[in-house]
């Protein structure tokens, strides 16, 4: 479970800084129903940029930010779906948008729900500690823009190899910025850095994603009452939601499949991965190019008995679609293969992982034999706006885009998916895939035995994780109380 312990003289001086720098902190409630946020708020943030560092901006964590980059209000669910003449399948596949919160990315939201159970209870000393991201991205980016809202100092790792927009924005908000060996899938040596600070220094208090529930709880309350809402605006009286398809990066998002479970107990969770480094599926190990999953162990926080698939996308697929989707012949292309222009015009919010959930959704379609009454859901992390060094080296490297190779691309990749690569899970699969957490978390990062046996035997393990949002809600708000800022709007 979180912690929440509260450390009263810690807490005291976190509440000072917060009166002396106007923060005020949103509930859960509030992110997963903004009506719920103040007046006064929603009026204040009319003058604010979607990004500014201003704390009111903690508000905009949620799904249901007006799309505009500056002064929105808040409506329904940012989601998109795809039409057949893009994916190739009949099934309903619609994706929750990622690029209208602060950053750009919902990571933002997962570390809110790392940092803040820590602040209201004192445990994390604004005046002392520096806020410890390890990431492979954009939880980092997220971890340091809402510790600068919360007027807290970072400190961000990711591997060097990440893209430059991610090493240039960290820059700006982080104090300390790491860059460890490797690509996306060297997060060992993340893990390795953290563990040297941690004898080195004392005064640093480390929000590892991977292993920090508070990742995991947010996507369960937050992302999965969003999708909620969306399949009770999108389902028609003859349609079936079937399941969510993710690649589980610290398997923080895959946690909105706990929710849906219970909401729609025969729904799946289909959990992806790079082919390139295929560790739930085949215990695999490598390098690949998909920016925004983490590899090569099981995160403690993937709730693997949920679990009901993995499949693995090859990292090529997704690097060719990044230019069928961007480039101006690959629009042209698809817009000539029926596929309509006002949704064309759209394709840059899907950054390169959001393209391997697309592919991942199309891979769950194929392998059920799914129709055009059945929804599959997934979820767009970020944007083409984090990746445009990405798509400019692609075009040093392999040249202009044409035609042909849009041609060559939309029909080897998207219409001619397969389902490769994929594996209905059984129980004693997900048991196989619960075990690889040994080795990583017990073995190397201080986990104990009797808590792995937990997550697998405990039937209320993870709902007692779940049944904490009230309890964090109730702390948020003792918090504002005392700070007394809620009274001046």
């Amino acid at each position: 479970m979180i912690d929440l312990t509260v450390h009263e003289e810690q807490l005291e001086r976190t509440v000072q800084r917060a009166r002396e720098r106007g923060i005020i902190i949103p509930t859960f409630a509030q992110m997963r129903d903004p009506s719920l946020i103040p007046d006064g708020i929603k009026e204040r943030l009319r003058n604010i940029g979607l990004w500014d560092v201003d704390p009111l901006n903690l508000f905009r964590i949620t799904w249901k930010n007006e799309p505009v980059p500056s002064g929105g209000g808040f409506d329904g669910v940012n989601y998109l779906e795809l039409p057949p003449s893009l994916t190739g399948v009949p099934a309903r596949i619609i994706a929750l948008v990622g690029k209208w919160f602060p950053t750009g990315s919902h990571k933002v939201g997962a570390t809110f729900g790392c940092l803040v159970p820590r602040l209201v209870t004192g445990q994390f000393d604004p005046t002392y500690h520096k806020a410890v991201w390890p990431s492979t991205g954009n939880f980092c980016r997220g971890g340091a823009y809402n510790a600068t809202l919360l007027a807290c100092d970072s400190i961000a790792i990711l591997p060097e190899e990440m893209s430059r927009e991610r090493f240039e924005w960290l820059s700006r908000f982080a104090g300390e910025v790491i860059a460890t060996p490797g690509c996306e899938s060297n997060v060992k040596e993340i893990f390795d850095k953290v563990w040297e600070l941690r004898r080195t220094r004392e005064d640093i208090f480390v929000f590892n994603q991977f292993e920090e529930f508070g990742n995991h709880l947010w996507h369960y309350y937050v992302t999965g009452h969003a999708m909620e809402e969306v399949l009770e605006q999108e389902l028609g009286p003859d349609d079936e939601y079937r399941g969510v398809v993710l690649t589980t990066g610290s398997a923080g998002t895959i946690g909105c499949g706990d929710y849906l479970k219970e909401v729609f107990p025969t729904s799946k969770v289909a959990a992806s991965e790079a082919l390139q480094c295929p560790t739930l599926l085949l215990n695999g190990f490598g390098g690949h190019r998909i920016e925004g999953i983490g590899d090569k162990h099981v995160p403690w926080i993937h709730n693997v008995k949920n679990t009901d698939m993995v499949m693995a996308i090859d990292d090529e697929a997704c690097m060719s679609l990044v230019r069928l989707f961007n480039e101006p012949a690959g629009r042209a292309y698809l817009v000539k293969q029926g596929v309509p222009e006002e949704l064309v015009e759209k394709l840059d919010l899907l950054g390169i992982s959001s393209i391997a959930n697309v592919l991942s959704a199309i891979k769950f379609a194929k392998w059920y034999e799914l129709g055009e009454h059945d929804v599959v859901l997934t979820v767009f992390t970020d944007s083409m706006e984090l990746y445009q060094s990405r798509l400019r080296e692609l075009r040093e490297e392999r040249g202009e885009y044409t035609e042909t190779d849009a041609a060559a691309d939309y029909h080897r990749y998207l219409l001619g998916c397969t389902t490769d690569y994929v594996e209905e899970l059984g129980y004693w699969d997900r048991r196989r895939i619960h075990n690889l957490k040994y080795y990583t978390w017990v073995e190397q990062q201080g986990k104990t035995y009797e808590e792995i046996q937990a997550q697998w035997y405990d039937r209320d393990y993870w709902d007692r994780i779940h049944r904490q949002v009230e309890e964090i809600d109730a702390l948020i708000e003792a918090f504002n109380e005392r700070t007394g800022l809620l009274k001046s709007l």
